[in-house]
């Protein structure tokens, strides 16, 4: 993405300043060869002196690099860089930036260069939003509001495939005037919102959603049910975690899991399907009782089957659930509930 060295420009860069606002910005950033940064405290303590002139020094020593010959001398290779974010979008997380310009051992150098240049301007991580640099005041805020639109307008628990929801994320963008962008531009704008995320499986959705933030054995059963489309035995569902995730799932505490959240429904032995799919939790009569409450009386063959929509049982174990006293035989051979 640039054509040349971030290391070998911040070293000139540093080169003009006295030893000790070199030695600060150097420590501060995280440019020797160790690659670690120091907090403000630490370098004070180095030269007994408070975190805060140490901040002073700091914020003095980018402006002498600002304004030395050094700057000058290195203007084609920073605009380099913007032209290599520009073309990535503009507006960018800071973990986009380094992941796409620069080599593990240079990224302490790129964000030094950022820095430095009179080009970007950074936005600190806030609720909303992630760390960001931009090269464009007025896009950097169109594609805030969009994000923050696009948060708002996202229901809870709901997923979205990617490719359907970059179409209703341009739509929030043209709202705002940004007009037939690349999906890539659009993808490494989304991953700006802190309040947006993408699953394993790439859907979208609130991060805050138990199917976005994946935390346990539950959260992947939910998603590998979802992929499957139709109910799995606990053992199938423990083999596409391991399949799907590359997670260890043991058949038997996916089982546990898969019992104790109310997402998923127990519709024959072993056999689990999403409550989402429109399956009535509780047992083979509570399934009975709430088709009796929906539908009015109806007869043993329209009972069992509408229970062998739900659940995966013998016709012999819903006459026998029919037997139980909540339920009781009309005249004219219908069930109904008891009074």
């Amino acid at each position: 993405m640039i054509t040349f060295s971030p290391r070998a420009v911040s070293k000139d860069l540093l080169s003009e300043l006295q030893d000790r606002s070199r030695h600060v910005l150097i420590e501060r950033f995280g440019l020797g060869p160790k690659g670690i940064s120091r907090t403000l405290d630490s370098i004070g303590q180095e030269y007994g002196i408070t975190r805060e002139r140490i901040r002073q020094i700091e914020n003095h020593a980018v402006a002498q690099v600002r304004e030395s010959s050094k700057y000058a001398e290195h203007t084609a290779h920073l605009n380099d860089l913007k032209t290599a974010i520009h073309n990535l979008g503009a507006v960018l997380s800071n973990q986009t930036i380094l992941s796409n310009i620069a080599d593990e051992k240079d990224r302490n150098h790129v964000v030094f260069l950022l820095t430095v240049g009179h080009h970007f301007t950074d936005r600190r991580e806030n609720n909303d939003f992630y760390a960001r640099w931009h090269t464009d005041e007025q896009l950097a805020d169109q594609v805030e509001r969009a994000l923050t639109s696009l948060a708002s307008s996202i229901e809870p628990d709901k997923l979205t495939p990617e490719e359907e929801f970059l179409q209703i994320f341009a739509k929030a963008l043209k709202q705002e005037g940004i007009k037939n962008r690349p999906n890539e531009v659009l993808s490494r704008w989304l991953v700006i919102s802190k309040r947006i995320g993408r699953n394993p499986l790439g859907e979208w959705g609130r991060a805050d959603s138990p199917h976005v933030r994946i935390k346990n054995t539950r959260d992947f059963a939910y998603l590998t049910l979802r992929r499957h489309g139709s109910p799995m035995h606990f053992t199938e569902v423990a083999k596409n975690i391991r399949d799907l995730f590359g997670r260890e799932a043991h058949p038997a505490t996916t089982h546990n899991e898969l019992i104790k959240d109310n997402r998923f429904v127990l519709v024959g032995r072993g056999l689990y399907a999403l409550k989402e799919w429109g399956y009535q939790p509780g047992v083979v009569r509570d399934v009975i009782k709430a088709i009796l409450e929906r539908e009015g009386a109806l007869t043993r063959e329209e009972i069992v089957e509408r229970v062998r929509r739900e659940r995966y049982v013998k016709d012999a174990t819903i006459a026998a659930n029919l037997q139980h006293g909540i339920f009781i035989r009309l005249s004219d051979g219908r069930h109904s509930l008891a009074k």
